[in-house]
Parts: C-alpha cells; sequence; structure tokens
C-alpha cells in the first residue's frame, strides 16, 4: 500500500517544494526545518491508522473523554540523512522509542554500489509498530535490507516505510521484497541517474542537511 501526499492539495507539498529548491535548499538549517515539519505530516497521517481508545480526563470544570493512543511505535532510521525526518516524528510521537541504522553506499570501480551495513541500536520489536524513515528512496536496496537486518528474528506489528521523495522503481523493490510494509512518500519521481540518483529528486539530503562528506 503506498501513500502519496503530492495526490492531496495540503502544505505537506510546500515543504517538499522547498526541499527541491536549490536556492532555498543553500539554508541548511531551513533545509532540515523542512525535512523535520514533512516528518511531523506524516507522523499525523499514519497516526491515523493507529490504535487509539477513550480515556477519562478531568479538567477543571469536569470530565471530558478524550483519545489515546493504545501504543507506542518505534521509529527508526537511517544514519546521517535521516535524522531530520525522524526528528519530526519524533516531534509528534514523542513517547516513542527510537532504533538507528548506520548503512551506507560502498562504490566499485565498474561504478555500481553495494550496501554497507555497520550498525544496529534498536530496542525490543515484538508486536510493535515500527516506522522506518529516510528521505530518498532511490533504489530501494538500502531501505530492503535495513529495514529487514533490523526486524529479523522479531515478530513485529506493522511496518511504515517513510521517504520524503520516492522512485517508482524504489517502490516497486520496497513492494516486492516488503510486502506487508505501508509506504508514506512526499512525491514521487520517474527517473533515476546511472548512480541511482532520484531525477529531479533534490539531490544528496545528507549533505544538505548535514554538510559535504569526504
Amino acid at each position: 500500500m503506498v501513500f502519496n501526499l503530492s495526490k492531496t492539495r495540503s502544505v505537506a507539498n510546500v515543504f517538499v517544494s522547498e526541499l527541491r529548491d536549490n536556492v532555498i535548499q543553500q539554508d541548511s538549517m531551513r533545509f532540515r526545518r523542512n525535512m523535520e515539519r514533512l516528518g511531523e505530516f506524516f507522523a499525523f497521517e499514519i497516526s491515523k491508522e493507529m490504535g487509539f481508545s477513550d480515556a477519562h480526563v478531568q479538567t477543571p470544570l469536569g470530565t471530558a473523554t478524550c483519545q489515546r493512543l493504545m501504543a507506542q511505535p518505534v521509529l527508526a532510521t537511517i544514519l546521517r540523512a535521516g535524522l531530520p525526518l525522524h526528528q519530526g516524528l519524533l516531534n509528534i510521537f514523542d513517547r516513542a522509542d527510537s532504533a538507528f541504522v548506520s548503512a551506507y553506499r560502498k562504490n566499485n570501480k565498474s561504478g555500481g554500489f553495494v550496501i554497507k551495513l555497520e550498525h544496529i541500536s534498536s530496542p525490543d520489536l515484538t508486536s510493535r509498530t515500527v516506522i522506518m524513515a529516510d528521505p530518498m528512496l532511490a533504489t530501494g536496496m538500502s531501505m530492503v535490507l535495513c529495514c529487514k537486518e533490523l526486524i529479523a528474528g522479531q515478530k513485529i506489528g506493522e511496518l511504515h516505510v517513510v521517504s520524503a521523495i520516492a522512485s517508482t522503481e524504489g517502490i516497486a523493490y520496497v513492494r516486492a521484497h516488503l510486502p506487508k510494509a505501508k509506504i508514506w512518500v512526499g512525491a514521487i519521481d520517474d527517473e533515476m541517474t546511472s548512480k541511482a540518483y532520484i531525477v529531479p529528486g533534490l539531490g544528496d539530503a545528507g549533505d544538505l542537511a548535514f554538510g559535504t562528506k569526504i
């Protein structure tokens, strides 16, 4: 199941537009904040898929019946590019646990690359709703590898995959290898370069948020 926020008129499309804008991108603080805002919007939309229970809250004038989450999710992300998107999710699910995966592209002489996974830090995921965030879903290989390694040997509840920009190829790959995952994206682009960068995309989200790496 794929949820594409660009299919609905909302302020989320403004955030995506600013993330793509190569002039606005020059302000790394604003780039991070726009990615964070988009994460907040994703959290609100994902919350509609979650379970709630009634709770009685005492006000100064009486008792009100309100809704509360039945269980907090686990918010996971791929370092380093995913941190601003993760923060946006955490701003809304502010009692959630977090998980972190360290992974990167290792280029080879042929011009291709493989995904190298270095480290995972995670709570127990048994029966938990897991929300995995990474700003760019290009080939989908890193997302699938990180999700599978994160949840290996654990029977989770639901899996949500969140990206600001996705390629059609990346979505197809995730759907093929994580068929039960619900995919949330800000926009979908059809093209990729030979080096697997999404076109028009927005560039390197990690570099734009935190500076160019060597």
